[in-house]
């Protein structure tokens, strides 16, 4: 992993990183493995405070950029959007567990196939 462009962001307590990942051979790096490496590259950062957005591969080329975000505190997260957040298993403060909306699978009913009779 390169890092192209490092800036601190002190009003919202956190550092932001473009980085470039070459990976010939392999396949594209998941989100979880960009955070991993993202965390190594940043002194004293926790995989748990990574934001990783705008992830992009080029086409017929091994080269994957994005952007990433290292917040101080969990708190300072709460900046980004529910749905990022979601994306990253990252509970907003003052949510708990309980109050999550689990969407129910619908199940088609057996009349109604067309099929057979």
């Amino acid at each position: 992993m390169k890092i192209i462009d490092r800036r601190e962001n002190q009003l919202l307590n956190r550092v932001e990183l473009n980085f470039s990942v070459t990976h010939e051979g392999k396949t594209t790096p998941s989100r979880s493995e960009l955070i991993q490496t993202v965390a190594k590259m940043e002194p004293g950062c926790k995989p748990s405070l990574v934001i990783v957005k705008k992830v992009n591969t080029r086409f017929g080329q091994a080269l994957t950029t994005g952007v990433a975000m290292v917040y101080n505190t969990r708190e300072a997260m709460n900046v980004e959007a529910s749905y990022v957040l979601e994306k990253h298993a990252i509970e907003k403060e003052g949510e708990k567990e309980g109050e999550k909306v689990v969407i129910e699978e619908v199940e088609e009913d057996a009349d109604n196939s067309g099929g057979e009779n």
